[in-house]
């Protein structure tokens, strides 16, 4: 791009200019009209952007024809997926509840079945929880101890798994599982946290720890170290119950901003909205460090469960300033849960399901809210997960009511492609519907193959499959577009023998590959992704970031591109490495970064 811009034509299209260089104060927001001055710390200068997906490329990136395919990958994995998180050892953890019945998967005849303490402490013959190999679709069960119902989650910077909360005795729990154990179960340890934490979110700091936020009566949240035994950190957030929808009576909750929408900002700061409010706030301190604009339209969070999800952050090789860009997208409105749930009603009125999104730039000086391009339909409890390539997927969900039991209808079988920096009105792309109804407590996970993994949907108290939308036990595969069968020559490989797989702040490293058709790889037509693999429960996919290194140089193969910074770009962990040219990824490989 252009260093130095005098004007800026305010209509040119968004693809040609988003987020140039300008000499002006503005910087372009993606769309059709320019955005707020970003605010660097040190005065008036305007920051250049960074997240220009028309620079990805020297040349226009292939567009498939391909709409995607669906595949059914196990017919019946026995565990409904209501919390999930993909793991470095390649196997996929996820789980339901221990408090509402039988599974559907019974623990083998002559197996002792432990006594459930959310039970009456009567034996339970049943596998609440499953780790399922995504490469060979075999799964083994998993224990738990203290309900995890509608718990959170992250992985810790050695891989493992730390869920945290749920209910009954489960509500203060953290539980761990190892990532270098192949066969490996939870260990669990009651009472850890500071507070309940139940429907609450986890966002991974720059150290490796993380906040655990919210929940259901939590207005707080609290810090925890990548350790089993730690003092808890809990700090009052009265933001929280500010954003609270107050409850109709006993033991009818409204509330509007559970799992709340968490993410890290590259300067350190954690950007929090809840119902239809955000704020940044230190996370050492709980200080408010900027409030931002109502967001219109409804409420966002649980239960009309809205979207959201940070843009790639796309980095320089001279540590230009990174712009962040948020996105929210659906929900319902704010009265839409009480006119549906049985606990408020007994004639249901499922309300349309918002269709709109809209974007910030949180660390804008002025940052607002600016309407993005309408979803192709409406859609609740959906979720909203990145690709290998850069562009991210809308998939599951219903068109009205909102989450909870029986409280939604007219299941959204159609993934969306969203490419943001494609111009408005080009942006959403319907693809390959599914057969199978993904609602209420259903998940998805982006895997190093590139394909998605769905799975998981239970609209009902106890698992129940005699109904309109049944308790689902199937799994699914999806292939992307970008997956299409006549582009499989551009396809890259990696080496991974010959590819630096422990990446060090801010120091160069390599990748060596090729292409299927090979021929040889051209600087400006290659592209590198980094995945940070989150926890999806609720539509919400908690600690989600995209990395884009910058490339130095491409020679005989070998690439070199300069790692992240530092742990307020990229946290320290594990991230699949995704190599894409000119739109087209490869496998991706597992790296490490600190």
């Amino acid at each position: 791009m252009a260093s130095s811009i005098k004007t800026v034509v305010l209509f040119l299209l968004p693809l040609l200019l988003a987020y140039s260089v300008l000499a002006a104060p503005d910087i372009t927001d993606g769309g059709d009209k320019p955005g707020p001055q970003v605010d660097d710390g040190g005065g008036d200068k305007p920051v250049p952007g960074n997240n220009d997906g028309a620079s990805d490329y020297a040349k226009p990136a292939f567009e498939p024809e391909f709409m995607g395919a669906w595949v059914i990958d196990n017919p019946n994995a026995g565990v409904a997926a209501m919390q999930l998180q993909l793991m470095p050892n390649d196997q996929i953890v996820w789980f339901d509840t221990t408090s509402l019945g039988a599974s559907g998967y019974k623990l083998p005849e002559g197996t002792p079945c432990p006594n459930n303490p959310d039970a009456n402490n009567q034996p339970d013959c049943y596998v609440h929880g499953i780790a399922y190999d995504w490469k060979t679709s075999k799964y083994r069960p998993l224990t738990l101890q203290g309900d995890a119902w509608c718990s959170s989650g992250n992985l810790w910077p050695n891989g493992n798994l730390m869920a945290t909360g749920g209910t009954f005795s489960g509500d203060k729990a953290i539980r761990v599982i190892a990532n270098d154990d192949p066969n490996g179960d939870f260990t669990t340890k009651i009472g850890a946290l500071a507070d309940t934490r139940w429907y609450s979110s986890n966002q991974v700091l720059p150290d490796g720890s993380s906040v655990v936020l919210g929940g259901r009566d939590s207005y707080s949240y609290e810090i925890v170290p990548p350790q089993m035994e730690f003092k808890p950190r809990r700090f009052d957030l009265p933001f929280m119950q500010q954003t609270t929808e107050p409850p109709l009576g006993p033991g009818r909750p409204v509330e509007n901003n559970l799992y709340p929408f968490l993410f890290l900002l590259p300067d350190g700061n954690i950007f929090l909205f809840a119902n239809n409010r955000a704020i940044t706030f230190e996370p050492a301190t709980g200080k408010t460090v900027k409030e931002f604009p109502v967001l219109p339209g409804g409420s966002r969070n649980y239960p009309p469960s809205g979207s959201a999800a940070l843009f790639p952050l796309k980095l320089t090789a001279d540590n230009a300033p990174v712009i962040p860009e948020i996105v929210i997208c659906g929900g319902n409105k704010p009265n839409a849960y009480e006119l549906v749930d049985a606990r408020h009603v007994t004639e249901k009125q499922f309300l349309p399901a918002l269709q709109d999104c809209n974007r910030i730039q949180p660390m804008a000086a002025d940052a607002a809210w600016i309407p993005e391009q309408n979803m192709p339909s409406p859609r609740t409890m959906g979720d909203l997960i990145h690709l290998a390539n850069g562009d991210m997927l809308m998939l599951n969900g219903a068109k009205k009511g909102t989450s909870g039991w029986e409280d939604a209808t007219e299941a959204n079988l159609t993934p969306v492609l969203y490419t943001p920096y494609k111009p408005m009105g080009q942006r959403f792309k319907e693809l390959s519907p599914t057969t199978i109804a993904r609602m209420y407590h259903s998940c998805s996970a982006l895997l190093p193959d590139t394909r998605v993994l769905v799975a998981g949907s239970n609209m009902h108290q106890f698992y129940t499959f005699d109904t309109e939308f049944p308790t689902e036990l199937r799994v699914e595969k999806f292939s992307p577009p970008y997956l299409d069968p006549a582009l499989e020559p551009e396809r890259t490989q990696i080496d991974p023998a010959n590819t630096d797989v422990v990446l060090k702040y801010g120091k160069p490293f390599k990748i060596t590959a090729a292409l299927m058709e090979k021929q040889p790889l051209v600087l400006g037509e290659v592209k590198v992704t980094l995945l940070y693999p989150p926890f999806t429960t609720h539509g919400f996919s908690q600690n989600q970031r995209m990395i884009v290194p910058a490339i130095t140089s491409v020679e005989n193969g070998v690439i070199t591109a300069i790692a992240p910074p530092s742990g307020e770009i990229a946290p320290p962990g594990y991230y699949i490495m995704f190599l894409s040219h000119l739109g087209i990824p490869g496998a991706g490989i597992w790296v490490h970064i600190d």
